[in-house]
């Protein structure tokens, strides 16, 4: 089953859409309309996903509770939505809905600013004041990045900075140049200007360097692209080295997430046990990608105890927590909250696409997973090695394959943006 979210006709009460009442001073400056969102699967609406149970506030107003608000206060999970378009204030029902954050990249960015009017008039406005194209891109990424930030600064606020935080990635061009991307994730730290902002850094081999300088400038890191333990693992290190070499007394505000790519694993694997064709192949097809999960969490436990990080924790350190990413099912054969209800635990996120968010509220399981069968997973690991399936090959090709992607949303972006910038001014001469 596929969840899809639509819009309806007819506006709610504003009331019922209000966010928790920390929330409100953030969102009284964008002054939103009310929305209305419904679940439909296999063609057939659901009820409202927003209104699966209520309570009153202190001050008369009701909130809406969902299983995303379960997520967190009955399993230590932060559910982040792994979108952002104008106007921001769609988050808004999001929010109140229960996500703790936003996940962006290149290819959110294209298709928001190349399928929306709403860039419009901003980018008219850059490209009379003489900006190229580039340029107008990265004054619409962060314009975008800043207002989701202030929607999110509450939370991020009563959490003493561990959680309700935007992420805006480099660009991708630099995903192979260490010192171009530590200058960029500096600039981009510093024209946000939010302190709930996380610069998002590619886990290549060439950017697991910058990882460890950002995180030393006293820079929050989201490090993406992660699809094998081995460079989970270098990532972890960058973030404790830089940690270390940071010299500040308190680390409380240094803090990363490590997003660790799933759907994308079985996507691969799933073909390479098709081509084996085995019987003992074709039973492990949809089962590498949660099992290498399983396991990247067992690493995270056991880096983040010990000598090292006691010392660190004593001077404020947060933990890298493990953020779950590609979490959208792209096999319609497997349940459609599979990459959700699989990897539940505590100190950890989940950055879910549209299709993965509502189907988890409406029909998700809130249960503890993430370090369940863990005897199993590690069985899976092996059994496939045993089959010829190299990990570490597999991680290298799904990494090239989301740069490469990531490069091309940009670089497509860039052009369109381009031959506007040129008809615009065409047109006023």
């Amino acid at each position: 089953m596929t969840g899809t979210v639509s819009k309806l006709a007819a506006p709610r009460p504003a009331a019922a859409l209000l966010p928790p009442a920390s929330l409100r001073s953030a969102a009284l400056a964008f002054a939103p309309s009310p929305r209305r969102f419904r679940v439909s699967i296999a063609g057939r609406a659901r009820s409202p996903v927003i209104a699966m149970a209520s309570a009153k506030e202190g001050n008369g107003a009701t909130t809406k509770k969902t299983a995303l608000h379960d997520l967190y206060e009955l399993q230590g999970l932060s559910p982040w939505y792994d979108n952002l378009c104008r106007p921001v204030t769609d988050l808004l029902p999001l929010i109140a809905s229960g996500v703790r954050g936003v996940t962006s990249n290149p290819t959110i960015f294209q298709k928001a600013i190349s399928s929306s009017s709403a860039y419009d008039d901003q980018f008219k406005q850059l490209i009379s004041a003489g900006k190229d194209a580039e340029s107008a891109y990265w004054e619409l990424v962060i314009k975008d990045i800043q207002d989701a930030c202030k929607l999110f600064e509450p939370i991020y606020n009563e959490t003493d900075g561990a959680d309700g935080y935007v992420s805006v990635e480099v660009s991708p061009r630099l995903a192979n140049d260490t010192q171009g991307t530590v200058e960029a994730a500096k600039w981009l730290h510093k024209v946000v200007n939010r302190p709930n902002v996380y610069i998002k850094i590619p886990a290549t081999a060439e950017c697991v360097p910058s990882i460890r300088e950002v995180i030393s400038n006293g820079i929050s890191v989201n490090v993406t692209l992660i699809f094998s333990i081995a460079r989970y693992e270098a990532v972890i290190d960058a973030y404790l080295d830089g940690l270390e070499a940071s010299g500040l007394s308190d680390l409380s505000r240094v803090t990363s997430v490590a997003s660790f790519f799933v759907s994308r694993v079985d996507t691969l694997i799933d073909k390479m046990l098709e081509k084996v064709g085995t019987p003992e192949a074709l039973a492990l097809r949809g089962k590498a990608a949660v099992a290498q999960a399983k396991l990247a969490n067992q690493l995270y436990q056991k880096k983040f105890s010990g000598p090292r990080w006691e010392a660190l924790a004593k001077k404020g350190a947060k933990k890298q927590r493990l953020l779950w990413a590609s979490t959208g099912v792209k096999n319609p054969a497997y349940p459609d909250t599979l990459y959700v209800d699989s990897l539940i635990g505590p100190d950890t996120v989940n950055t879910m696409p549209d299709q993965a968010l509502h189907a988890f509220i409406d029909h998700g399981t809130v249960s503890r997973t993430v370090d369940a069968n863990v005897s199993e997973a590690e069985g899976v690991y092996s059994a496939l090695e045993k089959l010829g399936i190299d990990w570490d090959e597999v991680g290298k090709q799904l990494e090239l394959e989301g740069v490469d992607s990531f490069k091309k949303s940009f670089d497509s972006l860039l052009v369109s943006l381009q031959e506007k910038g040129n008809s615009l001014k065409t047109a006023s001469v």
